[in-house]
Formats: structure tokens, C-alpha cells, sequence
């Protein structure tokens, strides 16, 4: 009864479900390692110090600025050029602004951001103390550059030429006819420069909280494993109703076709067509009237 299985046919849908099974069960397996890794990776974030305790280090061998480098001390020595405004940013519930001023590196490296410090209140110029002048070493905890979806950014456009929304290379580089590198440094208390300023305490590193790719992570492991468990099913289905197909040819029972149309009944007293041409011949026979 199941000779049908070593038909071509057959042979094509078991190589597809032998094939697919494997396959998607490996896909949600890894989807589901993508996930536990971002929890581990939460996890340590969250017993990780946003400082990190290991020594201080150049700037330029901490870069680029990743997981791992993300809140360590690092140093850099250099003389302080163009400096701007980073409106809307509160330092506890009080609302105020950063003072970001750009190093030039003395090893020719591109600038590196500097937040100096916070002050209350609206974004003014002139309220913001200079920089020190001639050239400076500091160290300060090393941060990754902001996007538009980082917490706290300002989203609103129209700032003037002194300010900035986001710290970032792509947000300065057209402001000023240098490179400058792709993370900023915020000064710890006593550095050169942050007198009059509040220090503004390091983030966290960014990309290790559960975020929303480490729950899609997730619903793709269901999705795939559901797609296993979906070609299971079709497989079973089709191997029943080919299964039943024979077991009917077996017997003797010729499958259902489609059902054919009925010739209507003709209404009660009404003769066939053959009696209806046997009247018009027998009235073809009948003599004629007598002259």
C-alpha cells in the first residue's frame, strides 16, 4: 500500500522535508544563541561598574570605542580648539547643558570631543567658561558616540552654529575643517579645563541591554522551530491521503468524480419524444376527407 513512496514524486517531497527539518531547527537554535547572548550580555552590564577598573590608557589604543573599551579611563594630550553647546541634557531632575570642546591631539590624531562639564539653565556662549589655553593632558572615561535613538539626544532641529544635538564624528565634522574621532571623553572631577562645571557622570555602555533585536531574537527561535513542526505536518497529511488513495485502488474503488448533471423529468402526462413522432406519422397516415 505504501509503494507510492519510491514514486519520483515521493522522492522529492521526503528529500525536501529531510532537508528543511534540519535546517530550521538549526536556524531557531542559533536565533536562540543570539538571544542568550544578549542576556549574558545584559547580565554583565549590569554587574559590570560603568567605570571600569582597569588602568588608564592613550585614547588612540582604546579606539574604536566598543563593549569592551567603553568606560575606561583613557588619556590623551593636546590643545583645545572650537567648543559647542549640547542643549537638553539634565543631570538628575534638573534641566541643562553640556560643554563639549574639541582636543587637537598632539600625535596629528583627529580631535577628540571633550565634555568638559554641565551647567544649569538654557544653553548660553557666553555663560560657558573658556577652555585653558596652551597644550593640556587629561584623562576621561571613554564613551561611545550618540545616534538619534540614544536617551536624552536632542531631536529637535534648528540649533544654531554652537550647538550640537548629538555627540557624535557625523555631527561635528561639518562644523569644523578637521577629523575628529567617533567618541567622546567625559572629564572626571580635578581635570584641567572643568573648573566652574559639574561632571557629568559616564553612561553605560550601549547594545548590551535586552533590547528589542534580543526580543526578536526570541520570536524568530518560535517562528523557525514553528516551521519545522509545520512541514512535519504537511508530510503526515499528504502521506495519509496518497495512503487512503491506494487502500481504495486496492479494493476495487474507483475514486470520486465529479458529480454529473441530472436530464430534467418530463412534467406528468407528457409523452417522449417518441410518441410525440409517432403521433405526427400516424396523422400523416390518416386518409383524406371524401370529395
Amino acid at each position: 500500500m505504501y509503494r507510492f513512496l519510491l514514486t519520483p514524486r515521493w522522492w522529492g517531497i521526503n528529500l525536501f522535508v529531510v532537508l528543511a527539518i534540519p535546517f530550521c531547527v538549526f536556524m531557531g537554535s542559533w536565533q536562540l544563541g543570539r538571544f542568550e547572548d544578549r542576556a549574558q550580555a545584559h547580565k554583565e552590564a549590569e554587574e559590570k561598574p560603568v567605570v571600569s577598573t582597569e588602568p588608564a590608557a592613550p585614547v588612540g589604543a582604546l579606539l574604536p570605542v566598543d563593549k569592551l573599551t567603553s568606560g575606561r579611563v583613557a588619556e590623551a594630550t593636546g590643545t583645545y580648539a572650537e567648543q559647542f553647546l549640547v542643549p537638553a541634557r539634565k543631570l538628575g531632575d534638573r534641566e541643562g547643558h553640556y560643554v563639549l570642546t574639541l582636543l587637537r591631539q598632539s600625535d596629528g590624531s583627529p580631535a577628540l570631543p571633550v565634555v568638559r562639564g554641565w551647567l544649569p539653565g538654557t544653553a548660553d556662549p557666553d555663560e560657558a567658561p573658556a577652555p585653558p589655553e596652551g597644550e593640556v593632558s587629561l584623562s576621561g572615561v571613554l564613551q561611545a558616540p550618540e545616534h538619534s535613538g540614544s536617551p536624552g539626544v536632542y531631536k529637535s532641529g534648528g540649533l544654531p552654529a554652537d550647538q550640537v544635538g548629538i555627540i557624535s564624528a557625523a555631527s561635528l565634522v561639518n562644523l569644523v575643517p578637521y577629523g575628529v574621532e567617533n567618541a567622546w571623553v567625559t572629564l572626571t572631577d580635578g581635570q584641567p579645563g572643568n573648573a566652574g562645571l559639574t561632571p557629568v557622570p559616564p553612561a553605560a555602555t550601549p547594545g548590551s541591554g535586552l533590547d528589542l533585536k534580543a526580543f526578536q531574537n526570541l520570536g524568530y527561535t518560535g517562528e523557525w522551530f514553528v516551521f519545522a513542526g509545520f512541514v512535519v505536518f504537511m508530510w503526515f497529511r499528504l502521506l495519509r491521503r496518497d495512503a487512503e488513495v491506494a487502500r481504495d485502488e486496492a479494493l476495487g474503488i474507483a475514486p470520486e468524480g465529479p458529480p454529473q448533471p441530472v436530464a430534467a423529468e418530463p412534467p406528468a402526462g407528457a409523452g417522449t419524444a417518441e410518441d410525440a413522432s409517432e403521433d405526427a406519422g400516424a396523422e400523416g397516415r390518416q386518409p383524406a376527407p371524401a370529395p
